[in-house]
Parts: structure tokens; C-alpha cells; sequence
């Protein structure tokens, strides 16, 4: 997080024009004051009195439309909750200001495809001697599953590691997700790098495409709100990463094509996007990532939702309207 820093130069003081004779202006030790003295005092006193009156009565408007801010956007998630007969879990957070909105940000939903973007940056980070981006994978047909575009594509060449992490992240090709775990270890190696975040929610069980059942309850595969958010802004706008990691990892995010109908048309058209989506079982529809303004200013967020139905319909509009609600409320006229 960028912060302003504290400037070092002394602040300039303007002489005051009014001054007071030491002789006159100080009675005696111990003496009486005179009658002036006396005004003068009565009269700081009053205006010292309703100074800090009103800082009493403006400290709390200041920081009252916030919070008042915050709750309008709460009560907003929870009517597209009950529009759409979903559960939502959403957590954002504005880096700049520090402030968030967060409901159901404490429950635990299927990760689904975005587990993709942490296995991509999993392989930057610590699979460099033993997965150099250049490094061609060559994988056999029984390899390929459904949604797999762009292994598909290239099974007669192979993919470069760099190659399979873009194609992990911008396409969900599952293919390539599971070709990146096997070089993690599998799934306890993707879970192992997590916890290297400081995260001790998230966790991943399986493979593709079983890790989308996304049964109600069942805590395989799944992660919370306010957890997979901390850990992406970790990668993103930390130190989690070396720079030029960091760089690769959110081109390859601000690269994404399967948020047309999520974040990319909920959040305003000007604004940056790089995110990564997820699809399962139980209408489960996820998007998390991180959007600038167009002032520039860093908002990450998380949104994740599911239905009570196995076979219930997907709904990206879900998604896409608590991106409006997160920008409305963390970032209004940006």
C-alpha cells in the first residue's frame, strides 16, 4: 500500500501582527488583572468553548458517511440475495482509503476455477528451477477434458509453462490448471502455497473438474470471501511476489476473457480489470480480482455465490450487479 510520506521541512510561521507590551500586558505577580485582561480572558474561553463544541458535533458526521455508505451497500447485497435466491459472499477493500464492505465474507464457498490463478502464481514463485517459463510440457490426449481450448489447440506441440499459466487464467482452461498442479504437486501443494500467503482457509482437495461439485457443506475445495481477497492482493499489489512476477501474474489477470458478463460489465467501463472467474456445480459463480479507478486507485474484491439446487441455472448477473455495488460504495465517482 502507497502511502503519502511525512515531510521533513519545518511548516512556515507568519509573525502575528498583534502584540502585547511585556509591561502592561502582565500584571504584577500575584497582582489582580485588570479589567481588559479580564475580557480578553472571558473571551478566549468562549471561543475556545465552541471550537471545541463544534469539533464534537463534526467528528462524528465526518465519519459517519462511511459507515452510513457501507450499510446502504450491505442492505444492497443482501436484496440481490434475495432477488436472484442465491447466497453471496462478497469482501472489497479500497487500498487507498482502507475501507471495505464485507457480507457473508466469513463463509466458506467452492473455489472453482480461481484456484488457477494461485497455481499460476505458485509456479512463478517457487517453480522456477524445475518449471522455467520457457520449458515446453507435453502432455497425451486422456489429458484434455471439457473447457480446455487452448490444450486443445496445441496437443500435437505442447505448451510453454508460460503459456499454460495464461491459458490457466485467461481461458479456465481445466487442462492446463491440472498440467500446472502437477507441477505443484497436486492439489496439498497449491493448498501448501496458500498457507505461504498467511492464508489458513483456503484449501484445495482435488483435481479438475471433480474440485466443482461445490456440494453444500462439504469443505473440499473452498475458501471464504475475505480470505482468497487478502491472499490475491497478497500476489497482486504486495510483496508476495518479485516484481517482475508480479508484473507477468496481473498482465496475465488483465488478460482474462471470461468476465464479460461479471466484472468486466459491472464495474465502471473505464476502469482496469484483472480477475479470475470460477464455475461450478449449485449455480456456484464466482469472480475475484483486483479493478483500478480511474484515478488509479487499487479496489480488490472478492465475490462468490452459489444456489441450494445442484442443476440450478448460473446467474452472471448476480455477479456483475455486487461489482456495481462494490464500486458505488467503496469507490463513488471514481
Amino acid at each position: 500500500m502507497s502511502r503519502t510520506p511525512i515531510s521533513s521541512t519545518p511548516m512556515s510561521h507568519t509573525p502575528s501582527t498583534d502584540t502585547i507590551t511585556p509591561a502592561t500586558a502582565e500584571p504584577p505577580a500575584g497582582g489582580p488583572a485588570s479589567p481588559a485582561r479580564r475580557r480578553l480572558l472571558r473571551t478566549g474561553l468562549a471561543l475556545t468553548g465552541a471550537a471545541m463544541a463544534a469539533t464534537a458535533v463534526s467528528a462524528p458526521a465526518a465519519s459517519a458517511a462511511p459507515d452510513t455508505a457501507a450499510r446502504a451497500g450491505r442492505a444492497e447485497l443482501a436484496e440481490l440475495e434475495r432477488r436472484y435466491g442465491a447466497r453471496l459472499g462478497v469482501y472489497a477493500r479500497n487500498v487507498r482509503t482502507g475501507r471495505s464492505l464485507a457480507h457473508r465474507a466469513g463463509e466458506r464457498f467452492a473455489m472453482c476455477s480461481t484456484f488457477k490463478a494461485f497455481a499460476a502464481a505458485a509456479v512463478l514463485r517457487d517453480h522456477g528451477d524445475r518449471a522455467p517459463l520457457d520449458r515446453v510440457v507435453h502432455y497425451p490426449p486422456r489429458d484434455i477434458l471439457p473447457n480446455s481450448p487452448r490444450t486443445e489447440e496445441n496437443l500435437a506441440t505442447g505448451m510453454t509453462v508460460a503459456a499454460l499459466c495464461a491459458a490457466a487464467i485467461q481461458y479456465s482452461d481445466n487442462a492446463a490448471g491440472n498440467l500446472l498442479l502437477r507441477e505443484l504437486g497436486g492439489p496439498a501443494g497449491l493448498t501448501r502455497f496458500l498457507r505461504s500467503l498467511g492464508d489458513t482457509v483456503s484449501r484445495l482437495d482435488r483435481w479438475e473438474p471433480e474440485l466443482n461439485t461445490a456440494i453444500p457443506g462439504d469443505v473440499r475445495d473452498t475458501t471464504t470471501p475475505e480470505a482468497i481477497a487478502v491472499s490475491l492482493e497478497r500476489l497482486t499489489l504486495g510483496r508476495a511476489l518479485r516484481r517482475a512476477d508480479r508484473e507477468r501474474f496481473t498482465g496475465w489477470l488483465k488478460g482474462n476473457t471470461t468476465s464479460a458478463e461479471r466484472f468486466r460489465k459491472g464495474l465502471p467501463p473505464a476502469w482496469v480489470v484483472a480477475d479470475k472467474t470460477g464455475t461450478g456445480d449449485y449455480a456456484t459463480a464466482n469472480d475475484i480480482g483486483v479493478a483500478w479507478t480511474t484515478r488509479g486507485t487499487p479496489v480488490v474484491l472478492a465475490v462468490l455465490s452459489d444456489k441450494s439446487a445442484p442443476d440450478a441455472p448460473v446467474d452472471q448477473a448476480l455477479i456483475a450487479e455486487a461489482a456495481a455495488v462494490v464500486a458505488r460504495t467503496l469507490a463513488p465517482g471514481e
